[in-house]
């Protein structure tokens, strides 16, 4: 199938305001298929960043002279953006994290070994991405709660049925990936939170990789917690969002300690500032912060609902493609609807890894590996896949490109 054109963003155009889309390797042009790792950074984000170096770079909190103003005011005013690009109330809502793993980590720690212990029960999903798999798992060995885990069926969903059964009065907190970035399945978080909370447990929601492709809002989702990162929606690496209801990031400890993060320090106790300043020690991520609030502005300039849109026809295109061909074994929901715009993959009698390699030599760049999801490729019994992750700017003549590469593997290794 092509692209419906009445809902449709413009791929071409966008590819202006991206030179590294420009790129060529040995000759031919480079088609980027790792956007799911992460995505390309467009003009405007990168001039924010070099205006911010340019014109007001001062650290920010600590200084009443101009620049430092100016630099605090952006600084503040990023959060504001971010916040309100997913919906949450405001400032006080949106910590700023080094990425989501982090987010995971401050909650982990500042929630979980403070309140966690024998008899209560973290729930997962067999496909967490090891950003919370493996946290959550080492802060039930430290507190002596138990992990349990929603089973992923063989189309690639989450049982329901056996969350609901999973999900008890002694679970109290469930963390789930909004989007599998293996699968590519777009999990029903708000159902989750329902339940979650019908057993007064809290939710965590790893949105990384939804939030750079469908809109988000934090409060119809009713998550407690709800973490991204900048460089998967054309932001800057090394920052993240880390969203919290007001009242229990109010509540919270705070995760690291040291300047910034303080109202008053004597040689006997210290009290904290206000949230989000609480949760960000020491000199923060301001470069990286005016970076990610110019690409929100970015995304909320394409739409959302057209971002969507484009990474399902894409998915379609991708699957309808792939289809063609017996020796080809997919990974996840067959309908583009129930799925973001990535496909896992893998080539009969070919590794992922040697599959990459040589779609290398056609500059077609995918992701091969476990994606960080270990104990999922174990359930599907391969020990890695191939993953072709579109975004705002890619084309089907770049999946042809892939398909036609892929090709050249099979040939190759017949």
């Amino acid at each position: 199938m092509g692209l419906q054109k009445s809902d449709a963003l413009s791929p071409e155009r966008i590819r202006e305001d991206f030179p590294i889309l420009q790129r060529e390797f040995d000759g031919e042009q480079v088609v980027y298929l790792d956007n799911g790792a992460t995505s390309q950074t467009p003009n405007q984000v990168i001039d924010a960043i070099a205006d911010y170096y340019r014109n007001y770079n001062a650290n920010v909190h600590r200084g009443i002279h101009q620049l430092s103003q100016e630099a605090s005011e952006a600084y503040e005013e990023a959060h504001d953006t971010v916040a309100e690009f997913v919906g949450a109330e405001g400032r006080e809502e949106m910590v700023f994290t080094k990425n989501t793993t982090e987010a995971e980590n401050l909650v982990a720690y500042a929630w979980g070994l403070n309140e966690l212990g024998p008899g209560d029960e973290i729930v997962l999903t067999e496909m967490e991405h090891h950003a919370s798999l493996v946290t959550w798992q080492q802060i039930g060995e430290r507190t002596g709660a138990d992990v349990k885990y929603i089973p992923v069926t063989d189309e690639g969903y989450l049982d329901m049925d056996a969350a609901a059964e999973l999900i008890t009065d002694d679970t109290e907190m469930v963390s789930v990936l909004h989007v599998s970035n293996t699968l590519g399945t777009v999990n029903p978080v708000a159902e989750l939170a329902d339940i979650a909370h019908d057993h007064d447990s809290y939710i965590f929601v790893d949105g990384a990789q939804a939030v750079p492709n469908r809109p988000v809002d934090v409060k119809d989702i009713d998550a407690d917690f709800y973490a991204f990162s900048a460089h998967k929606m054309l932001g800057p690496t090394g920052i993240g969002g880390l969203y919290g209801k007001a009242d229990l990031l109010a509540e919270l400890e705070p995760f690291q300690y040291g300047g910034g993060m303080i109202r008053k320090v004597s040689f006997d106790e210290t009290t904290w500032h206000d949230v989000p300043w609480k949760f960000e020690a020491g000199t923060p991520l301001i470069a990286q912060g005016v970076g990610f609030a110019e690409a929100v502005e970015y995304l909320e300039d394409l739409g959302m609902d057209k971002i969507r849109r484009h990474e399902e026809a894409l998915a379609e295109y991708a699957l309808d493609r792939m289809a063609e061909f017996d020796d080809i074994e997919v990974y996840g929901p067959t309908d583009p609807t129930d799925r973001s715009g990535l496909v896992s993959f893998n080539l009969d009698n070919v590794h992922a890894h040697d599959l990459t390699s040589i779609l290398n030599d056609s500059a077609v760049a995918i992701r091969a590996g476990d994606h960080c999801t270990q104990p999922l490729h174990d359930k599907l019994g391969v020990a890695a896949s191939a993953r072709a992750s579109f975004y705002v700017y890619n084309t089907p003549e770049e999946i042809d490109k892939l398909i036609e590469a892929v090709d050249d593997a099979r040939q190759l290794f017949a």
